[in-house]
């Protein structure tokens, strides 16, 4: 017994050692070829901070710097090209934004516009809590407030019923 619950230990850890070790992978990796890095060191860091702040339009879920997707081959190209030529940081972001939507930006600008997406996840929580307090509240209507009382042959009764079932269980 003591073995097996060693061996179940063991797996655990493992399993927990493994999944620790893929998150922690997982975060490093980036999806630019070295064909696109830039030779000038300080330009290549502007285009990772810009192209770590762009979200890509396949995937939707990762910054362009992070997906293999052929358009977002082709973003990260355009903002090194932008980079090239001598557009600030800032231009370069106006640029992408301006063709494709705050949609590309994975931390969008608070704004009237994405009002509703910025506070969609606090209405949605105030939704849950809500119909949580609602399903688990009491209801009054389902006890009677005003329960008659047992008359004294009720009581009898219903006493030795409790001490029956009191004996079976012993």
């Amino acid at each position: 017994m003591k073995a097996r619950m060693a061996r179940t230990r063991t797996r655990y850890a493992l399993l927990a050692a493994f999944a620790i070790g893929a998150a922690v992978s997982a975060g490093q990796a980036h999806a630019v070829t070295p064909q696109e890095i830039l030779p000038d060191k300080a330009l290549e860091h502007r285009a990772r901070e810009i192209s770590g702040g762009l979200r890509c339009l396949v995937c939707q879920n990762q910054s362009i710097d992070d997906s293999d997707a052929p358009l977002a081959h082709d973003l990260r190209v355009l903002v090194r090209e932008r980079l090239t030529a001598g557009d600030s940081d800032q231009q370069v972001r106006d640029f992408i934004v301006a063709r494709y939507g705050e949609f590309v930006l994975l931390k969008p600008p608070f704004s009237a516009e994405t009002l509703l997406l910025w506070f969609m996840p606090l209405i949605a929580m105030l939704a849950a809590a809500g119909i949580l307090w609602t399903s688990f509240r009491p209801r009054d209507a389902a006890v009677p407030s005003s329960a008659p009382d047992l008359s004294a042959e009720e009581r009898a009764a219903l006493d030795t019923l409790m001490s029956d079932d009191d004996t079976k269980k012993s």
